[in-house]
This record gives structure tokens, C-alpha cells and sequence, in this order.
């Protein structure tokens, strides 16, 4: 089951969205390094082509989360989700058979009275709050696509709340 999206917003334009897109079935297709790298360049080229930033991201082994902007009028999220688990799952087959991903992806709106920081926080964290690391700075498959992760570290003052 897909889930909902928000009643009243078209999801295009230059608004932040929190976003989980699980693998299908949940199983760990993401445990190396070559597979990683196929499918992020995949979700980057996406996001020039369909006018998003990944302010924060983090591949876990059978889920990403992705703090993205719309930067521009036109940036539609739908469009822009639908084509990057294309490309990448297109870009996994040398890796792995069958469905990449679940059908449908989870989108938390950002609000004028939500705090960013605390969403890349909580981005950028859950490989601890997994026990797959024991320093955020530890993990390979986090950051930004806008500046390296030490200055996302620093900006956001990484101190568990």
C-alpha cells in the first residue's frame, strides 16, 4: 500500500521534503560500495535534471533517506522520485535480480516551524541508532550534495538530543 500524500499541495515548486524510499521487501541491497555508487550517481544526475539538492542523505542496507529542495518552480518531487528509483534501480542490475525498490516512498513536507537541523540530524545519525557505526563521521554512504559531511557535521552541532 502506497502511502498518502499531503491533501492541498501540488508537491512542485521550491519547498524541503524528508523522504524514506525502502527497497522492496526490505532486504539489504545496499552492503558495497559499487552498488552504492551506481545507484547515488543515478539519484544525483536526477536531481540536476529535475531541479532538486539532497541537503542530507544516507544509504542504509534496504533504505535511503534523502532531505531534498525543489529549486526552482517546476521542481516536481513525484516526477523527480519516480525517475531516480528508475535510473538507479536500472543502474542495480549489474548488481543485484529482481525489484529494487517497494513500490511508493514515504515524504514528510517541511514546514516553516520544522527545524532542518533536526532532520539532518536524524538523517545523517541512523547508521548509530542502527549500531552499524559507532561515529556518524564513520559512515561511507552519508552527506550532502552540496558540501562535504564534516561541514554538515559542524553546522549542525552533533549533539544527540
Amino acid at each position: 500500500m502506497r502511502p498518502p500524500r499531503l491533501r492541498g499541495c501540488t508537491y512542485i515548486g521550491p519547498r524541503q521534503y524528508f523522504l524514506t524510499i525502502c527497497t522492496d521487501q526490505r532486504r539489504d541491497a545496499f552492503t558495497n560500495a559499487a552498488i552504492v555508487d551506481a545507484i547515488w550517481r543515478r539519484f544525483l544526475r536526477t536531481c540536476t535534471d529535475c531541479d532538486f539538492a539532497v541537503l542530507a542523505y544516507c544509504i542504509m542496507p534496504d533504505h535511503i533517506h534523502l532531505l531534498v529542495e525543489g529549486l526552482s518552480e517546476i521542481a516536481d518531487l513525484g516526477h523527480f522520485v519516480e525517475l531516480a528509483k528508475q535510473r538507479s534501480a536500472h543502474a542495480a542490475r549489474a548488481y543485484i535480480r529482481g525489484r529494487l525498490w517497494q513500490a511508493g516512498y514515504f515524504d514528510r513536507v517541511i514546514r516553516e516551524e520544522d527545524d532542518v537541523q533536526d532532520v539532518i540530524r536524524y538523517i545523517v545519525q541512523n547508521p548509530l541508532r542502527a549500531r552499524l557505526v559507532d561515529r556518524v563521521d564513520a559512515y561511507p554512504y552519508s552527506g550532502s550534495s552540496l558540501v562535504p559531511l564534516n561541514q554538515v557535521l559542524e553546522h549542525c552541532a552533533w549533539k544527540p538530543r
